[in-house]
């Protein structure tokens, strides 16, 4: 064998006889020790936000300067702009830009010195060259400045002094020029794009050398520019942002806090209530960071409000520009194979029990012949056209022709049943007639008819009120066409008697002169004497065509009501919706199928459900509700098709499919992917055949061009391993995906398998990557296709789900490739479109890149059974419709976030694949193939003409479990190289869109979470100290609502309303206003913005733990059916310190506030803050059992308190599951401080250290302190917490040393010790003035600061001995008891109410309601005795 070997500039062939066997050492000298990381370290910093998007931070701070220089000089009068005085303080902005340059530059020493030992010395290099320049630049422009003004103060004046007296006004300015030649040149390189990226791309050594400075030497991240048209929207985009954004933050939030500041930066207070820890601190200092950091923090995260609202705006006009929800009538083109194509569609709708027989009839075209020229509609459009048209026929006058024409023309279906019928009737009754005299007689009344509709003599020739009776005698005679005849003569003589009646009434009734008009018929004579229509044909009525014209025709002369609820299945209705109007989208013209692209389809599998069994449907769970019986009531209409279709007499493996192919299983999500080929199957037999080719030969073609065109691979990582289990489980489920592989011939499998082999004749593991097909069906086994040697088990070195299907990539095929996750189905009808979105990759303009990701949108089918269903599914509609299409066009910032987007094969799987699967920092895998393709010159669209189907977490629990994962992959991201280099190398424009739609979104989560608390902290310093009160006395400062109206766009942000935004208008462009509206309202009273706010916690807690401390994992949501409680105990481990403890925290500082504040209360905007406050604080604390299914039982909740005491009282240990002990869940909980680093602990104590603050202030302000500002006070309260933590002890070790054995000494003791502590209360009381109200200030007090105390220990854990350990772990315990006791109480009282729990399952299950279906007996779990079982 041979192999390639490169030597010097040249190739040349090896054997394999002279390379060294793996495990044959050379020269051991001569081996490489471990190499470290190399070019990046994902340290664990926030400050990788900055490092990452420095521009945009420089640009907001050096914007945020600008705008307050420019607000304190002269009230922000624009005529501030011509003094010079002003202009040279506002030129200062460069001194602070080159500041936060040498930060950046600092940046990249310290977070990249771990890996310089890996570094070539260029590189270095490159990093202190820019420290330096910043260094010197950060040095000489404040000594230009300070030259430049005239008389400084501060920091400037000492410049100047140490200058000497040099007075130059232009130096500062050239030295600015200098400064800004950078910029400059890129600003011209910006406007260039198509030359910048000649540049980057470039190799020569000239080029390479002058892009040295700003490009690093990699190959990833260059050329990355976009074309000039596209650079332009997005730049406009982004410009006519900021401005607004700009003018916004200057007049709401900076300039009406100007004049206030001013008051307070003059005022002395005279009565400050608190001991000073810093004396004689100048300005009132305290006071202004208390105002200004919210304000700061507002600034810093409105700009995310402001993409919200353009996004969604601008989203949806490109919406409608490509005709999103647009309804048009269907063309005649091509309606032969259309119809078709809609009736397999039908027919897959009814095997899918979406539409019962009825619907189907109606919903079904009917096949037209050749020489047929009427247009056949659907029955359900045509529906009650013929009477409504009789109708209008029967109130026009004489002389009206055109008016009764257009009120015919104006609906296009009613015309349309008008031809159809006039047209039939004539082919039935010629097809009946032998006789040509008869014939005759038919041919000359429509002849009148048409000459009369030429003439405009319809009206003046015939009666319309004789339509009516002539309706009644055509629908006698297709009742009789209809009926079944044994005897053949007297069938004739009733149709004749019929045909004789429908003329009589034609030419009397109908017609103003039949008789006359019929005189130049040779053949009336005939008919006036009764003996026409005797000559009757019958061959033709026995044949399927004829009956299915009859029996249409007869439908449409009788049938009166609407058929607008057809079908009434929701689903099937949304479906045909959505297939009618993408036909009217911009789409690429389809090929035919052997000029298309082959594709391939991969689905990871890891353990998932596969198929139901009888077992698991009929167990039931603790309120004997089975998942058969759920179902039943879910899907109640598609249960009641499925026993139609099965004609009554179903079986119970046709009843398992049933269930399955409602549920998130494997089986659904092949029998979706498997309608690409039977698509492809239909769409070769209607491409033109070969006339000389026999039928069996077409078919043959017609099943083998799909094989070529079309691979599906599931990659099961674990089917091995099934194979070899002896547990029937798993048997069974290797079994189920062994008769997936029968049932689908193309489908196959991958798999990892594992083995042990004697390697040297040693036994070592050895593992393969292995493909299998479906054997013959009779012999029931798999046969296998390839087998492919790893060089190690990849699901353990990388992430699982990534690295299954990136062992499987290479078993794909073509040159196309779709991700289809395992919640995934698909849609035949949506499966004809496959054709058209493969064109995309060759579909663009010749100045844009061809595509390497197609992006697709998903319809969100678990959305119709809950409340918190239908908001996700709301929200995740809003992502992957509007948002998605605007991150595509105009922005270019769309990723892939995750399935089922379409990966240009060939580009992928030769740049490193379409997953990156290391461990924890590829958390998110699916954003990084996004990342990946961007990087290396990729270009990523987004379709919405198709659509495939995706389920989705249903269940409170696992919502939030879904949002923490997505959370903490978005901190993993931020941490990552990926996010580097794309906010480095993307223009400034586009780097702002990339940073506010990816992990700036979840920075702003947590920063508007932050603000609250600044806010509330800063109120609190302020009550505290007195100044409040101080400050409210300047009129001027208590009229100003700046800091409030500040706050309100955090309060939006807050509420989940920007989320909402998309909602609306995608709801509006699909659905139109009204419904968006009236959805919209109804989302509010279900309680929409109380989910949004709890998932807003979720999102900044996840976000900001990973990047503090890492831990991130991913969290199995479980993909069943959620519609039952959850116990109290559950919820409390999900939500204790990601909600419950930050809501118990902002409920106290609210509380403090109230008391001690005395703000300007009237104030209707400071009312709104508060108010938004305290529905922040009931949403955290109250949401999980709000949206808790029989939260409000009484006897749940009974159960659930028995079911926490048992938690809380159960000792942990080893082996021990969290589910089982408050001790195992308590020490999972703190898991993530055991690995985290020294900073990661700091800044937790850091943290820690809010809970003192209200210790701090409260003890002032008791009756006790007697107005005393000395530190002993201070001193004093933290004796009392020592005293306390040591009763506690006592207590503690009491119980330990007395146990059960001297209960009474141990109860004695306690006895004790509550008299010493009544008594000495009795003491204080009666000799220092402690009255009551300091009791229940200390427990404001004393209780957070003893929160605060057991957060600093566990941040220190690993330095605590047992002893210690042992009391901060009861000493949690009992914080925990007193939480929960408080979120207890309301449900308990909430529960004893009757009505609350019934209020509770309407809100929940509004949607349910509507649909007719019975949640209260699934609730309950109370079957009908009359569902079958």
């Amino acid at each position: 064998m041979l192999r390639w070997r490169r030597e010097g500039e040249k190739y040349y062939f090896q054997h394999l006889d002279e390379i060294p066997l793996p495990n044959e050492i050379v020269n051991p000298c001569i081996i490489e020790k471990r190499k470290h990381k190399t070019n990046f370290v994902e340290g664990r910093t926030f400050l990788h936000l900055y490092r990452s998007f420095h521009r945009m931070w420089i640009f907001f701070v050096v914007a945020f300067q600008a705008m307050v220089i420019v607000a304190w000089r002269r009230s922000g009068s624009v005529y501030t702009v011509f003094d010079e005085g002003f202009l040279r303080r506002l030129l200062s902005i460069f001194i602070t830009s080159a500041v936060l340059n040498l930060f950046e530059a600092v940046l990249d020493v310290a977070l990249t010195f771990n890996a310089w030992r890996s570094f070539e010395f260029n590189q270095i290099l490159r990093y202190l060259l820019k420290l330096i320049m910043g260094a010197i630049w950060v040095v000489i422009l404040p000594i230009g400045y300070s030259i430049s003004v005239k008389n400084p103060t501060g920091v400037i004046k000492f410049l100047k002094h140490w200058t000497g007296n040099m007075q130059n006004q232009s130096l500062y300015n050239y030295l600015i020029v200098l400064y800004l030649i950078p910029d400059l040149l890129a600003t011209v390189l910006f406007v260039l794009p198509l030359l910048r990226k000649k540049l980057e791309l470039s190799n020569w050594r000239i080029v390479t050398l002058v892009m040295w400075w700003n490009q690093p030497k990699l190959y990833v991240g260059r050329g990355m520019h976009e074309d000039f048209f596209s650079l332009l929207k997005y730049t406009m985009f982004w410009i006519m942002l900021l401005v607004i954004k700009l003018t916004f933050s200057y007049f709401v939030e900076i300039f009406p806090l100007v004049r206030p500041t001013k008051e307070i930066l003059d005022m002395h207070v005279e009565n400050y209530l608190l001991y000073k820890i810093v004396p004689n601190v100048a300005h009132n200092v305290g006071a202004l960071i208390a105002i200004w950091a919210p304000i700061i923090l507002v600034y810093f995260m409105d700009a995310q409000i402001w993409y919200a609202i353009f996004s969604t705006l601008f989203g949806g006009v490109l919406g409608a520009f490509r005709h999103v929800g647009e309804d048009n009538s269907i063309e005649q083109k091509n309606m032969a194979i259309f119809s078709q194509m809609w009736n397999e569609f039908i027919c897959s709708m009814r095997e899918e029990d979406l539409i019962s027989n009825k619907d189907q009839e109606l919903l079904l075209v009917p096949c037209s012949s050749s020489d047929d020229s009427v247009i056949r509609w659907p029955l359900f459009l045509l529906a009650s056209k013929i009477p409504a048209a009789l109708n209008i026929a029967k109130d026009s006058k004489r002389k009206e022709d055109a008016k009764l024409i257009k009120l015919i023309n104006s609906d296009f279906y009613m015309h349309s049943a008008v031809v159809e019928c006039y047209k039939t009737i004539k082919c039935l009754i010629d097809g009946l007639l032998e006789d040509e005299a008869d014939k005759k007689i038919v041919l000359k009344i429509y002849d009148e008819v048409s000459n009369s509709l030429q003439q405009g003599k319809f009206l003046k020739e015939f009666k319309m009120s004789g339509m009516p009776l002539l309706s009644v005698k055509l629908e006698k005679w297709l009742k009789i066409l209809m009926a079944d005849h044994w005897d053949d003569e007297i069938y004739k003589a009733q149709i004749t008697k019929a045909l004789q009646g429908i003329m009589d009434t034609v030419t009397h009734d109908v017609m103003i002169n039949g008789q006359k008009a019929l005189q130049g018929a040779s053949v009336y004579q005939n008919s006036k004497d009764g003996q026409s229509f005797e000559k009757i044909n019958t061959q033709d009525i026995r044949h399927k065509s004829w009956k299915d014209k009859v029996s249409r025709l007869h439908f449409l002369l009788t049938f009166k009501e609407s058929a607008a609820d057809v079908p009434r299945n929701s689903e099937a209705r949304r479906r045909i919706t959505f297939f009618a109007n993408s036909l009217f989208m911009n789409m690429p013209t389809a090929p035919k199928v052997s000029d298309m692209r082959s594709f391939s389809v991969l689905t990871p599998y890891y353990s998932e459900h596969i198929l139901f069994t009888g077992d698991e449907l009929n167990k039931e769970n603790e309120d004997g509700i089975s998942t058969l019986f759920y179902l039943q009531k879910i899907y109640a209409d598609e249960w009641t098709n499925f026993r139609e279709r099965m004609h009554y007499q179903e079986s119970k493996e046709d009843i398992c499919n049933w269930a399955t192919y409602r549920g998130q299983t494997l089986f659904r999500s092949v029998r979706g992917m498997m309608y690409y080929r039977k698509a492809l199957e239909l769409q070769c037999a209607l491409e033109l055949p070969n006339h000389n080719a026999s039928r069996e030969e077409d078919s043959a073609r017609a099943q083998a061009l799909p094989d070529l065109k079309f691979t599906y691979v599931v990659s099961c990582q674990i089917y091995g391993t099934l194979k070899n289990s002896d547990d029937s489980h798993d048997q069974s489920r290797q079994r189920s995906i062994l008769d997936l592989m029968l049932m689908h011939p193309s489908l196959r499998v991958a798999y990892i398998d594992e083995r042990e082999e004697t390697v040297n004749g040693e036994s070592e593991k050895s593992f393969y990557s292995v493909l299998v097909k479906g054997g013959d069906k009779f012999d029931g086994y798999e046969r296998e296709i390839y087998r492919i040697k790893l060089p190690g088990p990849p699901t353990k070195i990388g992430g699982g789900k990534p690295e299954n299907q990136n062992h499987a990539l290479i078993f794909t095929r073509g040159e196309a490739l779709q991700t289809i996750d395992m919640n995934q189905d698909n849609y035949f009808e949506e499966a004809f479109k496959m054709r058209n979105v493969l064109e995309e990759f060759e579909h663009s303009c010749h100045w844009q890149r061809k595509p390497t990701i197609l992006g697709l949108r998903e319809h969100i089918f678990t959305g119709s059974v809950s409340s918190l269903a239908w908001f996700m599914s709301n929200q995740e509609t809003s992502f992957v419709t509007i948002s998605q299409r605007f991150l595509a066009s105009p922005l270019r910032v769309r990723f892939h976030y995750g399935h089922p987007d379409i990966f240009d094969r060939i580009f992928h799987i030769t740049r490193g694949g379409i997953s990156k699967a290391s461990k924890t920092i590829n958390l998110s895998e699916d954003i990084f193939a996004g990342f990946n393709s961007t990087l290396r010159g990729g270009y990523i669209t987004h379709h919405d003409y198709i659509q495939v189907g995706k389920g989705r977490d249903v269940g409170m629990n696992q919502i939030s479990s879904f949002e923490a994962k997505v959370a903490n992959g978005n901190g993993e991201q931020t941490l990552s190289r990926d996010v580097y280099r794309l906010g480095c190398r993307f223009d400034f424009f586009r780097m702002l869109s990339f940073y506010f739609t990816t992990v700036g979104f979840y920075f702003n989560s947590m920063v508007t979470v932050l603000t609250v608390y600044l806010f509330l902290y800063g109120r609190l310093y302020l009550v505290m100290s007195g100044m409040e009160k101080e400050i409210l006395e300047k009129s001027i400062i208590n009229q100003n609502k700046s800091l409030e109206a500040a706050l309100i766009p955090q309060s939006l942000f807050q509420v989940g309303l920007l989320l909402v935004l998309p909602m609306l208008m995608e709801i509006s462009l699909e659905k139109g206003f009204r419904t968006a509206l009236a959805d919209f309202i109804i989302m509010q009273l279900q309680l929409a913005s109380v989910f949004f706010t709890f998932q807003l916690g979720t999102k900044a807690h996840y976000f900001g733990r990973t990047i503090l401390h890492g831990g991130s994992k991913y969290r199995a949501t479980g993909r069943g059916f959620v519609v039952f409680h959850a116990k109290f105990a559950d919820n409390y481990r999900l939500y204790s310190r990601s909600h419950f403890v930050k809501g118990f925290e902002l409920g106290i500082l609210l509380v403090v506030y109230e008391v001690y504040g005395v703000s300007y209360r009237r104030s209707s905007l400071y009312l709104f803050i508060t108010c938004s406050i305290w529905f922040l604080v009931g949403s955290w604390l109250f949401a999980p059992f709000v949206f808790n299914p029989s939260g409000f039982d009484w006897q749940k909740t009974v159960d659930d308190w028995a079911d926490w005491k048992r938690w809380m009282g159960f000792r942990g240990g080893i082996g021990i599951q969290p589910e089982k002990s408050w001790e195992s869940w308590w020490e999972r909980e703190h898991e993530h401080l055991k690995y985290t680093n020294i900073r990661g602990r700091v800044l937790e104590i850091i943290l820690a250290l809010r809970f003192f603050v209200y210790q701090y202030g409260i003890v002032y302000h008791l009756d006790i302190a007697h107005h005393s500002r000395s530190w002993r006070v201070y001193g004093l309260s933290w004796g009392v917490i020592a005293a306390a933590f040591l009763l506690s002890k006592i207590v503690s070790v009491g119980r330990q040393l007395l146990g059960i054995e001297l209960e009474l000494v141990f109860r004695m003791l306690k006895a004790f010790l509550f008299l010493a502590c009544l008594g000495i209360t009795i003491l204080l009381s009666k000799t220092f003035g402690l009255t009551i109200s300091d009791l229940l200030a200390a427990v404001l007090a004393f209780l957070p600061t003893g929160w605060g105390i057991l957060l600093i220990g566990q941040a220190c854990r690993p330095w605590l001995k047992g002893l210690m350990r042992n009391f901060m772990k009861e000493m949690s315990r009992a914080y925990d008891y007193i939480m929960a006791l408080l979120l207890f109480m309301p449900i308990a009282i909430l529960s004893w109410l009757p009505f609350v729990s019934e209020f509770q399952t309407r809100i929940l299950f509004n949607q349910a309601f509507s649909r007719g279906l019975q949640i209260s007996i699934i609730l309950a779990g109370r079957k009908d005795k009359s569902s079958p079982k």
